[in-house]
Formats: structure tokens, sequence, C-alpha cells
């Protein structure tokens, strides 16, 4: 004969719970792709010094330094990045104060 293994069996609270967590996942998940992500796009200068970039990496899109650091090699080597997603109006103060640092930054 051959035995199979019976799976061990949830309780019907554990299962309610997991299947509201799952409903959660996925409603999130839906209002993310629905919701339109902007960007701000920094681009390459020739005015501007790497540590200036990075520095403001770090300061305005809450990037570490290793990160703000290939962030800035790839600005560099490709003229542009996208260094923040977010709303519009999360993003439009960040943006301002990019460019306020004389940094080529804008949102799209």
């Amino acid at each position: 004969m051959n035995k199979t293994k019976t799976p061990p069996c949830i309780g019907h609270d554990q299962e309610t719970e997991v299947l509201e967590d799952m409903d959660t996942i996925i409603d999130t998940l839906i209002e993310d792709l629905m919701t339109p992500q902007n960007v701000i796009v920094l681009h390459n200068d020739d005015v501007n010094s790497f540590d200036l970039v990075i520095a403001c990496l770090i300061a305005y899109c809450d990037k570490g330094y290793e990160e703000a650091q290939q962030t800035a090699l790839i600005i560099h080597n490709k003229g542009k990045c996208i260094v923040k997603r977010g709303s519009i109006e999360d993003l439009t103060p960040i943006c301002t104060a990019l460019t306020d640092k004389g940094l080529n930054a804008q949102i799209q």
C-alpha cells in the first residue's frame, strides 16, 4: 500500500488570517500598479563635482554613501539616472533642493 502523508491542517482562524494577509498584499500591489509613479532624473553636467553630487544624493535622496557613489558614476557615464521615485508631492521639494544646489534635475 502506498501511504501518503497528509499535510498538517491549520486551524480555521489561521487560514482566515493568511487569506486576509494575502488580500492585503494583493490590494497593496494593485494600488502600487495603479498609482502613477514619477521619478527624479539627475543629468550629468561638466560643472558639479562628484563630491557635491554624492552629498546631495545622500542628503536628499536617502541614499547611502556607496549607492550615492555608484549613482554618480552612472550619471557621469550614461548622462543621466533616476535617483528617486514617488508622487509629485513627495518629489517636488527634493527636486527643488537638488536644483537649488546647482544640479540638473527634473521630475518626469
